[in-house]
């Protein structure tokens, strides 16, 4: 656990991983916390709003009871376990009984459609699925795709009596941190999703991430909440099982959709103290008017806050958003504390303790401060993942030298701050000039007229490419032609004139990836 500084660099030159021989997430977040005294570590409130507390030995004895029915139907050491779940106790018993039992467990998200379930079970070879009826019925018309998917669990009053006829003590399978535990499909949004496979380390690898953008978590009175799905690293590693590390307890809730005065109602009557809020919720939050009181600590990633919304957020909510930035394959490598070193709205923030981050050129070679490149992390890294899932040519085109390659641009100033410039794919050749996209939403949002926007590059037969503005309106707002150049002119005042957006287009609603990033790639292919 990171210890409380105000000294930056003194941390993370004096960071060293403690990383055991013999490691198991399941033993880790669960069984350690479990010595008969009920400590809670979980409060589920369902769609109804009815709050049910489950505690530590709850969870142990329902995991040990799970794994033994998982060993009885034959599964073994390296079999996929698939949990398509949304937040709920369940969820977290098949993810720990897995861990416990030697399984890799494949988490995916309820709101999939049968393509790309078939897709992810199919290319993970998943022997089993953990999922409630609504899900069954998803999995029943695909099954027949599905040949290696042997059982299919479903949660409910046969599950529970499943449960209660096993017994409650188990013996976990002795796990090294290197061995696998969790496949994590990316978003896809350019082709099919990989499949991102994941040792016992990762937890360990992801708690100074955590740690520090949630102020030096964990502090007495701690209690962890954030509305990113658990089928997610955001919401699985970023909240849960690091919490539970710690034995915090998390408040459990994921609404069908998002409601961002709900969210408010949820933190303050809860008493969530530690949140991790995505950019999107945070500006759907500020359109509603939602206020919340008594949190200690926010996070938020996936997209740049920019400083606007940095500012909106620390005088609603009396406490700093601390951005931090990762991907699914090697998470949580940088953030800020506002306690620690000021933030600088629209950077990532510095280095995370414990993982050595440069911006480095296509051959993996560090480059000077100032200069646009490629966020790098270097090799080995314990939060690192082992691997694309049956594509080693992918695994092997993710590093360059001493790097991985997260495929994020950026630039690094001379006091250690990164700022993104745009995914590499994302970013806009235009007269000669190279523009990321992040700079100029920041800006568009300002305008009072627009609620979200996104920016992306179209073909151009003299600049090479154009900048595009595809936003969608406040409500009150109509669109028009001379509201789209009054926010042309608002850009170009505030940004530069190669920056400003030459075409505008006013959307309802703007392409996202289940984990609310903008897929700038269909925004292209509109034009």
């Amino acid at each position: 656990m990171l210890t409380r500084t105000t000294d930056y660099d003194r941390l993370y030159r004096d960071f060293a991983w403690k990383v055991p021989a013999r490691y198991n997430i399941g033993v880790d977040t669960c069984d350690k916390h479990a010595d008969g005294s009920g400590k809670l570590a979980l409060i589920f409130v369902a769609e109804t709003g009815v709050a049910t507390e489950f505690s530590f030995d709850y969870f142990r004895g329902q995991s040990n009871r799970f794994a033994n029915v998982l060993g009885a139907h034959g599964f073994g050491r390296g079999d996929r376990l698939a949990i398509l779940l949304q937040q709920a106790p369940e969820t977290a018993i098949a993810h720990l009984a897995a861990f416990k039992a030697g399984l890799i467990s494949v988490p995916l998200f309820t709101l999939f459609g049968e393509d790309a379930l078939q897709f992810r079970l199919s290319d993970s070879g998943a022997r089993g699925i953990v999922t409630d009826a609504a899900g069954a019925e998803k999995i029943r018309s695909i099954r027949h795709l599905l040949p290696g998917l042997q059982q299919v669990f479903v949660i409910g009053p046969a599950f529970d009596t499943l449960l209660e006829k096993a017994a409650d003590r188990f013996v976990p399978i002795e796990t090294g941190p290197g061995d696998p535990a969790l496949l994590v499909y990316t978003s896809g949004t350019t082709g099919n999703p990989k499949g991102a496979l994941h040792a016992h380390r990762v937890l360990l690898g992801h708690l100074p991430g955590v740690e520090l953008p949630q102020n030096f978590f964990p502090q007495p009175g701690d209690r962890f909440w954030t509305p990113a799905d658990w089928a997610w690293v955001g919401g699985l590693l970023d909240v849960l099982l690091p919490a539970w590390h710690h034995g915090v307890p998390v408040v459990a809730h994921r609404a069908r959709k998002f409601d961002p005065l709900e969210a408010a109602d949820l933190i303050v009557r809860h008493r969530v103290r530690n949140t991790f809020l995505p950019p999107t919720a945070l500006k759907l939050m500020r359109i509603a008017g939602a206020k919340a009181t008594g949190l200690r600590s926010i996070g938020s990633g996936g997209e740049t806050l920019g400083g606007e919304l940095l500012d909106w957020a620390t005088e609603t909510f009396g406490v700093t958003p601390n951005e931090f930035y990762g991907q699914t394959e090697c998470n949580l490598v940088a953030c800020n504390n506002s306690t620690l070193f000021p933030i600088r709205p629209g950077s990532l923030g510095r280095a995370v303790p414990g993982h050595a981050v440069a911006i480095v050129d296509e051959g993996g070679r560090p480059l000077p401060a100032g200069q646009v490149g490629m966020i790098g992390v270097r090799r080995p890294d314990p939060v690192m993942f082992l691997g694309y899932w049956n594509n080693p040519e992918a695994t092997t085109a993710k590093y360059a030298g001493d790097y991985l390659l997260t495929g994020d641009l950026a630039r690094l100033d001379e006091d250690g701050y990164f700022w993104f410039a745009g995914r590499s794919d994302d970013l806009i050749t235009s007269a000669g000039y190279r523009i990321g996209p992040g700079e100029i939403e920041d800006c568009l949002i300002r305008h009072p007229a627009v609620s979200m926007a996104a920016v992306a590059g179209i073909p151009d037969p003299v600049r090479t490419e154009a900048v595009k503005a595809w936003i969608v309106l406040r409500s009150g707002w109509t669109a028009s032609a001379d509201l789209a150049t009054e926010i042309q002119s608002f850009v170009k005042t505030r940004l530069a004139a190669h920056e400003y957006p030459r075409h505008v287009e006013f959307v309802d609603e703007l392409p996202m990836t289940a984990t609310g990033k903008i897929i700038r790639r269909q925004l292209r292919e509109r034009g």
